[in-house]
């Protein structure tokens, strides 16, 4: 299968997508939520998600769950799952796990600026020359400084970009990275040049989250791969209808919300 194809998949005809990242198992025990979400996953779909990042084992274990919605197995884990500030990654799978689950793309973490970075940009740069081997897209998370907001300047919109940068330069073909929420954004998928999905965001009420949203979209963002936001909301289905309501509809915050509240 040529990657466009695959491409395709992750992203709607738009360009853009809803992605619901399920791979939390691999990095932290705060996982309340997802296994439900699972359940739900062909109304989910039917409301507007284009993919999800998920683990190996999701896909074993529920191999019926996925069939209306692109796959992007996580090939990369915590190494300590009880510090969920991530301290350190390894790689667990590679390219060939994922055909043989019939994945659309892989993903992992790159940590620029980090006492790891050697460390996960060499496995980014392993991971790449098997992905183009395959046609499989990969997309890079690329966090400066580190998985979580250590300080100030991990959350500024030019230090994300140049580790965006950076991620394209090892291959990357999608970036995936927090958004700081200012007018620098724009920065970040500027220096990217590939499709740039925002991380989940801040937990907070879902109006303002959807706020949020639309100002990663008129960033430039191509879309949203948010995990929490959706798997520990009360009304997960409406959230996705919210999301595909400003991503894929173009409507405001005020309206997604008003779909939201309908939504059951």
């Amino acid at each position: 299968m040529s990657k466009q194809r695959r491409l395709s998949k992750i992203f709607a005809k738009d360009g853009k997508s809803v992605t619901l990242a399920l791979d939390g198992y691999f990095f932290s025990t705060k996982t309340a939520g997802i296994d439900n979400t699972i359940n739900k996953m062909p109304e989910l779909a039917a409301n507007g998600l284009d993919c999800a990042l998920i683990t190996y084992g999701m896909a074993i274990n529920n191999p019926n769950a996925f069939n209306d919605v692109s796959i992007v197995l996580r090939v990369d884990s915590t190494v300590n799952m009880y510090d969920n500030s991530v301290p350190d990654t390894m790689q667990v799978f590679d390219v060939e796990d994922a055909l043989k689950l019939d994945a659309d793309g892989i993903v992992c973490m790159t940590f620029p600026g980090a006492f790891n970075e050697e460390k996960t940009h060499a496995m980014t740069a392993r991971l790449v020359k098997e992905a183009e081997r395959w046609n499989m897209p990969f997309i890079v998370e690329s966090l400066p400084y580190g998985y979580a907001v250590s300080s100030p300047e991990s959350n500024e919109a030019k230090v994300i970009a140049d580790a965006a940068r950076i991620g394209v330069e090892l291959g990357a073909d999608i970036i995936k990275t927090r958004f700081s929420g200012t007018p620098d954004d724009y920065l970040i998928v500027e220096a990217a040049q590939v499709p740039v999905l925002a991380l989940g965001g801040p937990k907070t009420d879902t109006l303002s989250y959807f706020k949020f949203v639309e100002h990663c979209m008129k960033m430039g963002a191509k879309g949203v791969a948010v995990g929490r936001n959706i798997t520990q909301d009360p009304k997960p289905i409406a959230m996705v209808a919210g999301l595909n309501a400003i991503i894929h509809l173009g409507m405001s915050p005020e309206e997604a919300f008003a779909i939201y509240q309908n939504k059951n």
